[in-house]
């Protein structure tokens, strides 16, 4: 798997059908982001944010939020689609979601993306692509997630 550099026209982009870039860059998932999160979502179970409690849990350690890792999705499609001809990409949902295996804090999460199916739209195009996030310290994906992107192109060009 490699990751592409060069961005893909949008005209084309039914050709990537099958294809699986990546992997990304690693972004940490520390303490602190799982605490940031925390804060922002309200969400703030023993076994995210208190590192002694958590520490004799199963998990060792706290572990990020499931909606945490979910979130990331945005950030590692940009790094790794890039569809030139286009005036936004808009997120418009996911299909079908899976957390398989616990991110712990202090670990990097890397993705890669298979492209599932693209359509053409009245007002874009559609990509559905299945994502994979994966932590460093594990040895099964963490994330599995299909995404829907509706990738609009800018006015006067054709898609």
């Amino acid at each position: 798997m490699a990751t592409f550099a060069e961005p893909w026209p949008l005209a084309t982009l039914a050709s990537r059908i099958g294809e699986t870039v990546g992997p990304s860059e690693p972004v940490l998932v520390s303490q602190a982001r799982i605490d940031a999160f925390a804060e922002a979502t309200e969400d703030r179970q023993w076994i995210h944010v208190d590192p002694d409690r958590a520490k004799d849990s199963a998990f060792g350690g706290t572990i990020a939020h499931g909606f945490l890792t979910l979130s990331l999705l945005s950030h590692f499609m940009d790094e790794l689609v890039v569809v030139s001809g286009t005036e936004m990409a808009i997120n418009y949902g996911l299909d079908r979601v899976r957390f398989a295996a616990p991110v712990p804090a202090g670990s990097s999460l890397r993705a890669t993306v298979t492209i599932l199916n693209v359509q053409p739209k009245e007002n874009g195009v559609m990509m559905w692509a299945s994502m994979t996030i994966t932590a460093d310290v594990a040895d099964r994906p963490s994330c599995i997630a299909e995404t829907v992107t509706l990738y609009r192109p800018i006015e006067g060009e054709t898609s």
